[in-house]
């Protein structure tokens, strides 16, 4: 009594399933697949790459700063007026008599511009959901892998079981077609049987043999084949070709209509979706924009207020100006109008060729 409790015990803590050999199935050969096959990380990297672009397309929407700092030095001609040489810094300068001044100076400058686009006729809102829906596309592509990725497991999977099957039955074979070969050469030797049966029996027996060596090579292939996409342990098939021979439910195939969602369309759709996004932002960058200017100049030059010019180095920081500049401008690509509108088209017909 005392030992019976002591093992109904024991099994409570260590089930009996828990003993037994560990088999390799579809269920748990999958998810060390996914773990550890390479393509599946670089779809995962592939989704974060395009989550990055999405952000840095949001980002684009932000006000754009530019910053400079110069030491030059050269020759001087003052021209009144402020303007935007080009986007990064702005320049302010007068008129300056020299008299007796040198014809080189140094000169220090420092600046910094603020430009936002206050208006693209929704340009930049086509690019964050064009980047959007690569990001989608991305995680569509994944999925689409992953299935792919489980129906080559699956084909590499029944193989083994089918190798294997082969490889048992011709095992099973050979030693039926040995024991035949011993009763025949023993009847041979007593003179009940020709011994052209004998040799009948011992050719069938070889021949029984080179097919057992061919299925076990086939079934060591088709086990190392399916060990590439997890690179592991040897695998163990014991009950598993049971599994599938003997079903514990019946199935039933009917007639079902094909589901709308399926990560290949899913990866089309976001395709088709992108192309046209970008269509429609090539549409909208063929007109102009409307930005926000302002920037802050420092500058520091060897020309004293009187005239004087100097061409010592030290003297290229003496003289501080500052100056602001605030501004609004208009940007227009105008020749840019008809390689927008051929881009366009190309994307177009790229959504075309998806949807189709």
């Amino acid at each position: 009594m005392v030992a019976a409790v002591a093992w109904l015990s024991m099994t409570a803590v260590f089930p009996i399933y828990a003993q037994q050999p560990k088999t390799h199935t579809l269920g748990n050969l999958w998810p060390k697949v996914e773990a550890n096959y390479p393509g599946v990380g670089a779809r995962t990297t592939a989704i974060d790459a395009a989550e990055f672009r999405e952000r840095a397309a949001k980002s684009n929407m932000l006000p754009q700063i530019n910053a400079q700092a110069q030491n030059s030095y050269g020759t001087y001609e003052g021209s009144a007026g402020a303007f935007f040489p080009q986007a990064g810094f702005f320049n302010v300068s007068g008129a300056t008599d020299a008299g007796n001044a040198s014809t080189m100076v140094s000169n220090s400058f420092g600046s910094a511009t603020v430009t936002w686009e206050l208006f693209s006729f929704g340009r930049r809102h086509k690019e964050n959901k064009a980047a959007n829906a690569l990001f989608h596309q991305s995680v569509s592509d994944k999925d689409a892998y992953l299935i792919s990725l489980k129906k080559t497991l699956s084909e590499r999977y029944i193989n083994l079981l089918y190798n294997l099957a082969k490889l048992n039955w011709a095992k099973e074979n050979a030693q039926r077609l040995n024991e035949i070969r011993k009763v025949t050469a023993g009847l041979s030797a007593a003179g009940l049987k020709p011994a052209a049966d004998s040799l009948l029996a011992s050719s069938a027996y070889v021949q029984a043999k080179g097919e057992h060596d061919k299925w076990q090579g086939l079934e060591q292939a088709a086990s190392i084949y399916l060990q590439e996409l997890f690179s592991g342990e040897s695998v163990d098939l014991n009950i598993s070709p049971n599994r599938l021979i003997r079903p514990t439910a019946s199935l039933s195939f009917g007639k079902k209509a094909m589901a709308r969602s399926h990560p290949v369309l899913d990866v089309l759709d976001q395709q088709a979706r992108y192309y046209s996004l970008m269509g429609q932002v090539q549409t909208k960058s063929r007109l102009p924009s409307l930005r926000f200017l302002g920037g802050y100049a420092f500058r520091g030059t060897a020309i004293n207020p009187e005239g004087t010019a100097s061409e010592a180095w030290k003297d290229g920081f003496n003289n501080p100006t500052n100056n602001v500049l605030v501004g609004v401008g208009i940007t227009w690509n105008i020749t840019g109008l008809h390689t927008h509108r051929l881009k366009s088209q190309a994307y177009f017909k790229e959504a075309e060729r998806a949807d189709f």
